[in-house]
């Protein structure tokens, strides 16, 4: 057995085995996780397993335990690039293109999907499909393999449970332009920047463009509050300045953890519902990578459940984006469009976003 299999072979049972079954054979001539020693002169020395360069958007107080871990695991050494926090993800996907004609990546590790989806369409990716992506839903990887997402957070209302009874909670987007509430005892951030102008892609997704644009209008007449991010709207909620804020699930918890008095609402959750938007993180493989069967080694385990849970467990995900997975955080049921459909409406959403709310 080729020593990239047999690390192939410690990459699926990390994915499938929680890596227990594998790191009980190391050590054990002949099985997976030890070196090649069938040669006529005796054992033949351990092979380097080699490197794995990963560009991540991940901030490192997160990401560097994942890679501690792999390479625990596998041996493989990562070679981690940082985004700077003033270029965030947008600086590492410029250094992947500029880097295209003579690869230093080998996997991106992106923070959202939107700009490793921009990178795919400029073919700076290649394809892998992954065994360990098998029960993660198809609206959440490509289908020709070039990325797959996992984990993350959620798009959250945040109710004041001092203003609102249970009862009268929201449980849809369409009770926010329902007459329910008076529009200025809901908050949201301007849908022009971040996981809002996200949510208004997905929605126009969802229900196509004019209604997508019906929508966001009927809100804007209501007169919604429309304020600068989403730590800001779950600051008015918490306070009891309005009923309801528009956020994301890690500014939500914030606010429960600071003992507010408010309760997270997801919207659409029944049978043939929207679903509610899911942001997950993305894993994908660069073309032309220096070290391809180690970056594959390394997609099996970021993407995997074992991952899914670690980072759950640190804090960073709410969630898995296996909605049946046995983990920890939030059970949500997703929006069922794919991510490139999400990606796709951007720019006509934020166009329509920017003349419905632009600051008079």
């Amino acid at each position: 057995m080729k020593k990239k299999d047999i690390l192939r072979s410690v990459a699926a049972g990390a994915v499938f085995l929680l890596l227990a079954g594998c790191a009980g054979t190391a050590g054990t001539p002949g099985t997976t996780g030890t070196a090649d020693t069938a040669e006529a002169g005796g054992t033949k020395a351990p092979e380097d397993p080699g490197e794995v360069n990963v560009y991540t958007a991940v901030d490192q107080v997160h990401s560097e335990k994942i890679f501690k871990d792999f390479e625990e695991k596998t041996g493989i050494r990562v070679k981690p690039v940082y985004d700077l926090e003033a270029n965030k993800t947008t600086g590492l996907t410029n250094k992947i293109l500029t880097e295209m004609d003579h690869p230093v990546c080998d996997v991106f590790w992106n923070n959202e999907f939107a700009q490793t989806i921009a990178l795919q369409r400029q073919g700076a990716l290649a394809p892998y499909i992954s065994p360990a992506a098998s029960d993660i839903p198809d609206a959440y990887k490509d289908k020709d393999g070039y990325w797959t997402a996992f984990g993350g957070r959620a798009r959250t209302l945040l109710v004041n449970t001092d203003l609102l009874e249970k009862t009268d909670y929201p449980s849809s987007i369409y009770d926010l332009i329902s007459g329910k509430y008076e529009g200025d005892q809901i908050a949201i951030a301007y849908p022009m920047f971040g996981t809002t102008r996200t949510q208004a892609a997905a929605i126009y997704a969802a229900l196509g463009a004019d209604k997508g644009r019906e929508f966001f209008q009927k809100l804007k007449d209501s007169g919604v509050q429309v304020v600068d991010g989403n730590s800001v709207t779950k600051d008015m909620a918490a306070a009891g300045q309005v009923m309801i804020g528009y956020t994301d699930t890690d500014d939500a918890k914030e606010a429960l953890e600071d003992g507010a008095h408010v309760e997270m609402c997801f919207t659409d959750q029944e049978e043939g519902g929207m679903g509610n938007l899911i942001t997950p993180n993305t894993a994908a493989l660069i073309k032309g990578a220096p070290n391809e069967e180690n970056a594959k080694i390394f997609i099996d385990y970021i993407i995997s459940l074992d991952t899914e849970k670690t980072l759950i467990e640190m804090g960073f995900f709410d969630l898995s984006i296996r909605p049946d997975a046995d983990a920890e955080g939030f059970k949500i049921r997703g929006m069922d469009v794919n991510l490139e459909e999400v990606y796709d409406m951007l720019e006509t959403a934020s166009n329509d976003m920017q003349e419905i709310f632009a600051v008079q």
